[in-house]
């Protein structure tokens, strides 16, 4: 065999998924083929194009890299194979049910914000609590963004009423760079980590993930208003053990007021509405 073939043998698709999910997981590829049953050997063979591996190989592969469903479907794509998950839009009726206990949740959030995200932060639907908080902390104005990262970054946007910006934009660069970490070939979270580190007043060392302050157990977002001062915490809401890429890549950010002002500047806001 040519030194060409046996490069581009080397280069499979397969081979370069699983070599670069090892290195992120830090798991090396002994480990990885007795956690999954494997041959060292075999595995391998594998990652050097010398074997195909069969669907169940790659799914138990899958498994103890814990790779994100959409990332097991380009896995099985790579290896020749169908995708295991579905990827359906949120308004279809295939998520009618999930769709009906998102409203269930953010309607009963109320007189408090509630938002569904994906996972890039893009707003997808809100309560009317978090229409009306919005509409007092930005005086009427809208949003210039329907994306959370650009808002808190953006100083023609949200930015320029959170009190304690500093801290709430760190700890959004850490999210960034801990999603990035978790799942290093999403380049739309690249993009959007370059994104932010361009917006005016962010700091040069928060392109490392190594950054200063240690995450507190409960965060508090500190806003200015006409009503004073506003502070919520929030509470991160997922699906359990789906079996759709949607639904995987979902979440529920609900707000809850941290003080007694906070909160009867909700009710009144819901009274009045």
């Amino acid at each position: 065999m040519t030194s060409q073939a046996s490069a581009g043998r080397r280069q499979s698709p397969v081979g370069v998924l699983l070599r670069s999910w090892r290195e992120t997981r830090r798991i090396s590829q002994l480990e990885l083929a007795l956690k999954a049953n494997l041959s060292a050997r075999h595995l391998s063979y594998v990652e050097t194009g010398k074997a195909q591996a069969s669907r169940d190989m790659l799914c138990r592969l899958a498994d103890v890299l814990e790779m994100p469903l959409r990332e097991r479907n380009v896995l099985l794509l790579a290896g020749g194979y169908a995708p295991q998950y579905s990827e359906n839009e949120l308004a279809t009726p295939a998520l009618e049910w999930m769709r009906q206990a998102i409203d269930l949740i953010i309607t009963h959030q109320e007189p408090y914000p509630a938002f569904v995200l994906d996972r890039h932060w893009n707003v997808l639907t809100t309560n009317q609590a978090a229409v009306r908080i919005n509409q007092l902390l930005m005086q009427g104005r809208q949003s210039k963004h329907t994306n959370i990262l650009h808002q808190v970054f953006d100083p023609e946007d949200i930015r320029a009423i959170i009190i304690n910006w500093p801290e709430v934009a760190e700890r959004f660069i850490r999210h960034l760079h801990d999603d990035i970490a978790a799942t290093p070939s999403d380049e739309t979270a690249r993009g959007l980590l370059h994104q932010m580190l361009h917006y005016p007043g962010v700091p040069e060392h928060w392109r490392l993930r190594d950054l200063e302050r240690t995450p507190t157990p409960v965060f508090t977002f500190v806003f200015r208003s006409s009503e004073g001062k506003l502070r919520f915490f929030e509470t991160v809401t997922t699906f359990s053990l789906p079996r759709d890429v949607t639904l995987a890549e979902l979440r529920i950010d609900c707000a809850f007021p941290a003080d007694a002002h906070t909160a009867a500047v909700c009710a009144k806001l819901a009274a009045s509405a």
